[in-house]
């Protein structure tokens, strides 16, 4: 009877230790990790959902830069962190499904170490042109290079990158002759592409958007399943002549594996509620990027499509950072 009596007493405890800590939570500033430099469109993305969330749940979500080795320096942290909602990732397809098939060894399992919660916002690449390079359309692009084999060049901020990757895909699936040329960030590849020195780039949507609006890069086709409403007249890759091509570049928000459901499911609730606001909606289409909404299995069905997407894609093309 004693003990039968513990053990229902220690159940209640445990019962009510879990449901009061996911009453309060959160009851302190909340970490918010970027695995990269600031400035960028993910550290962009990254502060304007901490604001909100910071609004929303009465306690800061300060962000913390931890860029290097493509992402890897700011997911190991988190992986390590504990398992309490008070340090979170703010992932993208790039560190969480790519890198896997990327890197050799990885000091965590992409997906064995995290909790996906919800993503947050999709951006798609671009792929645009030099203005002397005589195409208007993506058909065209594809019969001149093939015309003129390995004439064209195709910048990228790096071997690996969702651009790069972007452009293999893009190779593989039309035929197109072109010579892979990566350079250390895309600013440097966007100087060149403006001096002609490469010809084309599938580049990040909110850094070429500036020199497409000017006049200075012709855009030829967005690679999301959609239009983006920045440039509404740019047509998507499929509509372009490409079937099937789709390249979103998600960001969304990840914690260490075995987070708890109560938290899981408030920090879920609370990011999608935010990625639905008029305000955000807004906010989002400002930097090229539309919202995305899912539940926390929704978020890993998409991240474990992806990598084995991107394995394919990362194989064919050869390209390694190891």
């Amino acid at each position: 009877m004693n003990i039968a009596y513990k053990v229902t007493a220690a159940a209640v405890v445990a019962l009510c230790a879990s449901t009061g800590f996911a009453d309060t939570y959160p009851s302190k500033p909340i970490r918010l990790v970027v695995p990269f430099s600031a400035g960028g469109t993910t550290d962009n993305l990254g502060r304007l959902l901490a604001t909100r969330l910071t609004e929303k749940l009465g306690q800061s979500v300060v962000v913390d830069n931890r860029g290097g080795a493509g992402g890897n320096i700011g997911m190991d942290m988190v992986a390590k962190a504990p398992a309490d909602g008070y340090t979170l990732l703010f992932g993208t397809v790039g560190t969480s499904a790519i890198n896997t098939s990327l890197y050799k060894r990885l000091p965590f399992d992409p997906q064995k170490d995290f909790t996906p919660i919800a993503p947050f916002a999709s951006v798609p690449n671009i792929l645009v042109v030099n203005p002397n390079v005589p195409v208007k359309t993506v058909a065209e692009l594809v019969a001149y290079s093939k015309s003129k084999p390995n004439s064209l060049n195709m910048g990228s901020a790096g071997s690996g990158t969702t651009n790069h990757l972007s452009g293999e895909m893009f190779k593989s699936m039309t035929g197109a002759s072109m010579t892979h040329v990566p350079y250390k960030g895309s600013g440097p590849a966007m100087a060149d592409l403006l001096g002609n020195q490469i010809q084309l780039m599938f580049d990040n949507l909110p850094g070429s958007l500036p020199q497409v609006k000017s006049g200075g890069l012709r855009a030829l086709a967005v690679t999301g399943a959609t239009r983006s409403p920045t440039l509404p007249d740019v047509p998507t890759m499929a509509e372009a002549g490409v079937t099937g091509y789709v390249a979103d570049v998600w960001f969304g928000v990840i914690a260490p594996k075995n987070l708890p459901p109560e938290i899981l499911a408030k920090l879920s609730q609370e990011i999608t509620q935010i990625s639905k606001e008029k305000a955000t909606v807004e906010k989002l289409a400002g930097q090229g990027a539309t919202p995305l909404a899912s539940s926390p299995a929704e978020f890993a069905q998409r991240i474990q499509s992806d990598t084995d997407k991107w394995a394919k894609i990362v194989k064919a093309s050869g390209a390694t950072v190891d």
